[in-house]
């Protein structure tokens, strides 16, 4: 009787679809996509510097503070999640509003890194397609970054309206997983670019 119980429970549990959010799954999918388009653009940047006339690049001074940005955006991001968790809401506030500003800095310092490559005259429509890439990448992903400060901001007024707490953490969840993974895709294409000149 009791091996019966037994297989009557083992089959009910394998009966039990695996979910997950489809919302959650939705991010990851894009994040995917992402991580397939700047692995495309890698790729050709390595072929590209295989032939011949291609020009050294110089890294502007300014990826190297907006890459201590990224890490710090990274750890208030951190310390917001476990605020939230901790129900200590005027902490998150301070924390979210932070990232949002360390953000907000990156893209300045992007814009003070692309002022740096023309003063080094490495131009987008210049004659190297070397230099093409040192605008188009960090663009990119400058762009993807500002959908990130959408969504953190978008967290923001919740958190702001009390909406975010211990029992309701998804929508932060999934803002601080894009967060850490536009940081971790701006120190992939920084050291990519520094050990490929």
């Amino acid at each position: 009787m009791n091996a019966e119980i037994k297989d009557l429970r083992i089959v009910e549990e394998a009966k039990r679809p695996l979910s997950m959010n489809p919302k959650k799954f939705a991010l990851w999918l894009f994040m995917m996509s992402v991580i397939m388009l700047f692995g495309a653009w890698t790729s050709a940047y390595l072929v590209k510097r295989a032939d011949t006339g291609w020009a050294e690049i110089i890294l502007p001074d300014m990826f190297w503070v907006n890459s201590v940005i990224v890490m710090l955006s990274s750890v208030t991001m951190v310390w917001a999640y476990r605020a939230a968790k901790r129900d200590s809401l005027e902490q998150l506030k301070l924390a979210l509003g932070l990232t949002f500003i360390l953000g907000v800095a990156f893209l300045a310092g992007q814009y003070i890194a692309y002022t740096e490559m023309v003063e080094l005259k490495q131009h987008l429509t210049g004659s190297n397609v070397s230099h093409s890439f040192l605008w188009i990448l960090p663009a990119v992903h400058g762009a993807h970054l500002v959908s990130g400060l959408i969504f953190l901001a978008m967290v923001m007024v919740s958190a702001f309206r009390y909406k975010v707490h211990s029992r309701n953490t998804e929508r932060l969840e999934m803002c601080a997983t894009y967060w850490h993974f536009l940081g971790g895709l701006w120190l992939y294409l920084f050291v990519f670019l520094l050990l490929n000149p």
